[in-house]
């Protein structure tokens, strides 16, 4: 039994016996509160702290994602993600030093492609992973652990100002001449219901939606410097297979990310990244939560090419809420790329 059925299971035993007496503010609710109404705080908490892949991957922070490629070249890379961090949640679900350790594998593919005289891409992630929740309820010692694939990633991508739509030798005499330019894209992510998903557990690895998220961004380069900014807001469809039969709905989830860029030489960057999230309030049977998302992110990123084919990137990333409820999290990032 995982420790939020526990959790259920506990206060089911004590409100039916009389043993425990919650303790929530006069204000929030009159008299001693039912189970079901319990059950219905504390699942879209939990849900919204531990199982929301939204919340883990809203600041993805990653730099040089409007680059300006030559057409017809294809990139499949494989990264790994180290994840650990602290969740705090509401101190009347009586669940603490709730902790989670999550091992990402993704493999990525991008093919670029000359769309209406623009340059354009697709990008596809699929990734799988293993996670470990641990915490303390009712001062015991609890955890659950999931493993298994997460949802499928769609992306298209035009750059509509700039970065022309260029091969091979005509691509680098351009860039070779280039000492400043400006790029504007527009994207588009889709995010597919295909990760694992149980309607009986809380903690998912799937979400058993749709997710769209419109993306717009702007890249000015000058000498070795490059300054990006990426704005996009998550729709979320609902999840009508939500947790013990309840309907899901969530708000739209606004993200804001810029870049520094330095490159020392051909083939060796670094990169410095803020991002900021904010909105996202979920509704659970159309009763709306008090949990709206507000993320403070940051990261940097270093990039090297071993060949004209084959680049690695390393990076780590900090991911903190700025309300009293939320996750503080730490991603260390490697990946390896090859082009052909």
């Amino acid at each position: 039994m995982s420790f939020v059925h526990k959790m259920l299971a506990r206060y089911r035993a004590d409100v039916h016996s009389g043993v425990r007496q919650m303790t929530f503010p006069p204000s929030c609710i009159p008299g001693p509160p039912s189970l079901a109404a319990f059950a219905r705080r504390g699942v879209i908490i939990i849900f919204a702290m531990l199982a929301s892949s939204a919340e883990l991957s809203a600041q993805e922070l990653e730099p040089r994602r409007w680059g300006h490629l030559p057409l017809g070249v294809n990139f499949a890379g494989l990264g790994y993600i180290r994840t650990e961090g602290d969740i705090a949640l509401d101190p009347v679900l009586r669940l603490t030093d709730v902790e989670v350790e999550l091992d990402t594998a993704a493999l990525k593919y991008i093919r670029t492609f000359g769309l209406f005289g623009k340059s354009a891409r697709f990008d596809l992630v699929q990734a799988y992973q293993e996670g470990e929740w641990t915490g303390l309820l009712n001062d015991a010692p609890a955890a659950a652990q999931r493993s298994g694939f997460t949802d499928t990633s769609l992306r298209f991508a035009i750059n509509l100002f700039g970065a022309p739509p260029l091969e091979g030798a005509e691509f680098a005499q351009y860039r070779a001449g280039l000492k400043s330019d400006t790029i504007i894209g527009a994207g588009l992510i889709v995010t597919l219901p295909t990760g694992e998903y149980f309607s009986d557990k809380l903690i998912n690895l799937g979400e058993n939606r749709y997710s769209i998220r419109p993306q717009v961004g702007v890249v000015h380069e000058r000498g070795k410097w490059s300054f990006e900014f990426t704005g996009a807001t998550w729709f979320f469809t609902e999840n009508d297979d939500f947790f013990g039969g309840m309907e899901l709905e969530q708000d739209p989830l606004v993200t804001m990310q810029g870049h520094v860029i330095h490159t020392f030489r051909p083939g060796l960057w670094l990169g410095a990244s803020l991002g900021y999230d904010f909105g996202g309030q979920s509704t659970v049977n159309g009763d709306k939560k008090d949990d709206s998302r507000e993320i403070l992110s940051w990261g940097v990123t270093c990039g090297v090419s071993v060949s004209r084919s084959v680049g690695f990137k390393f990076g780590y990333i900090d991911q903190g809420t700025r309300r009293q409820t939320g996750s503080d999290l730490g991603h260390f990032v490697a990946a390896v790329s090859v082009m052909w």
